[in-house]
């Protein structure tokens, strides 16, 4: 009862909001209903299909990519063969050389116990319901210095390399790994440290707050807009986003801190978002159903 009261006041706070006059406001796109769909930890924007969306689940689900519309509802599952979802978290869709990939992160790691985790490439396949994909390649890696829970995963074609934050360090980690490494396990290198918005310093309040802050300020998704000049991170209450300059690399950009997009829009346990293809706003989407789909202007 008390979920569905939650979930009207944001509906009401949302649909408020669209009629709302100066800057672009965050607003509901769509609601996943789908029952099957009640622990998404990842969401991809097409690159091939106008208006659809790829999604994932949390470990101890199927190996299954979803398809969705920019309303929530679903079009299509499909299998990945020959892997199993450990803990998969996030999702990235890039294009390279005219083709569409989806990359399937499984490097979840509440525990701090996995030594070795994997990233799956895969074709973005068609929208056939009950239909079956193979990964094209898996790369296996490790942390540099031990364990570490990672949530938020990107590809950046540009500069060939996976781009993965850690989620409960802080302040957060960025890492890398080329997108075509050789044979073998790789070794992911520490890139940088992200800076926290600046007004992380000037918050007041208690122990429980305190908590509260550190809590709202782990990283659970990242997605890197379609110019490739922002990287954009999602934590429980906040999207962070980190634009460059040309020619500047990821190492100096994230040391700036970050705009935000503050309130975030209530969502039950914020996991999941995707730039839009036109590059002017994310999706944002949560785990338990009925999940929201929020629209995130990336402007002022």
């Amino acid at each position: 009862m008390l979920r569905a009261l939650s979930f009207a006041a944001l509906l009401l706070a949302l649909l408020a909001a669209c009629g709302e006059s100066g800057p672009p406001q965050p607003r509901l796109s769509g609601v996943v209903l789908d029952g099957k769909l009640d622990e998404i930890s990842g969401i991809a924007a097409s690159g091939r299909f106008t208006d659809t969306f790829w999604l994932i689940q949390d470990g101890g689900n199927d190996a299954l990519l979803h398809a969705i519309s920019r309303r929530g509802s679903r079009l299509a599952t499909v299998r990945v063969a020959g892997v199993h979802n450990t803990d998969w978290e996030d999702l990235a869709s890039f294009t390279e050389q005219g083709k569409h990939w989806l990359l399937v992160p499984d490097t979840g790691d509440n525990g701090g116990l996995r030594r070795t985790l994997l990233l799956h490439v895969v074709p973005e396949p068609d929208l056939v319901d009950g239909g079956q994909v193979s990964p094209a390649y898996s790369i296996a890696f490790r942390w540099p210095d031990g364990p570490r829970d990672c949530e938020a995963v990107t590809v950046d074609v540009a500069t060939g390399e996976i781009l993965l934050i850690s989620k409960k360090r802080n302040p957060s980690e960025l890492f890398s790994l080329p997108l075509h490494p050789g044979p073998g396990l790789q070794t992911a290198t520490r890139v940088a440290l992200l800076a926290p918005p600046a007004d992380a310093g000037n918050q007041t309040g208690g122990a429980a707050d305190a908590r509260g802050r550190a809590l709202g300020r782990q990283v659970t998704s990242a997605d890197l807009s379609p110019d490739g000049m922002t990287l954009a991170v999602l934590t429980y209450d906040r999207l962070l986003l980190y634009p460059r300059k040309p020619g500047e690399a990821w190492k100096t950009a994230v040391t700036r801190p970050p705009r935000t997009t503050t309130p975030l829009p209530w969502l039950n346990q914020a996991e999941a978002i995707a730039w839009l293809p036109d590059g002017k706003a994310l999706l944002a989407t949560g785990e338990f159903s009925p999940a929201p789909l929020v629209y995130l202007p990336a402007g002022p």
